[in-house]
């Protein structure tokens, strides 16, 4: 059964737990890549509020390559260590941004971004892509945010 965000009335920290449970269940048993990277993004559009675009860039040589993603037409390709998600690529770190139009270098694939989370997915110490969420609002993610899709993304990995 599929969660339904507008049916479940729990805490933000108790919404984030279930979602990352049906993520295990979606994932249990799969090994392809595509359709589980492509669950996850249309797991977290469904789950999450605020937000325009939700997807997965994977590492293809030295450069991140569009995955699996709900949203607008993006950019298919970014350099490491260029825009939001190439530094957060290149330093294997989530990188949080309150206000991308004040990040040097952003790139601007949809102009309604106004902030931005990307998470990397790391296997075995190596980069395998980032998760890039866009929100059109500024500030929207925070703390929980941050950590609960860092779990989200740990569960996500152990699958790819």
């Amino acid at each position: 059964m599929m969660f339904n965000v507008e049916s479940y009335r729990g805490t933000r920290e108790e919404n984030y737990t279930l979602v990352i449970k049906q993520l295990a269940a979606l994932l249990d048993g799969e090994p392809n890549r595509i359709a589980n990277l492509s669950n996850a993004s249309a797991l977290l559009n469904q789950f999450l509020d605020r937000i325009n675009w939700v997807g997965f860039y994977i590492l293809e040589d030295s450069e991140l390559v569009l995955g699996p993603f709900q949203g607008l037409p993006a950019c298919v390709r970014i350099p490491m260590g260029r825009g939001v998600c190439g530094t957060s690529a290149k330093q294997m770190e989530t990188l949080r941004v309150e206000d991308v139009n004040l990040f040097p270098g952003h790139i601007a694939c949809d102009a309604a971004s106004q902030s931005e989370i990307v998470i990397p997915l790391v296997k075995d110490g190596k980069l395998i892509g980032v998760l890039d969420i866009d929100s059109p609002e500024k500030n929207r993610f925070d703390e929980l945010d941050q950590s609960k899709l860092e779990e989200f993304v740990e569960v996500l990995v152990k699958n790819l």
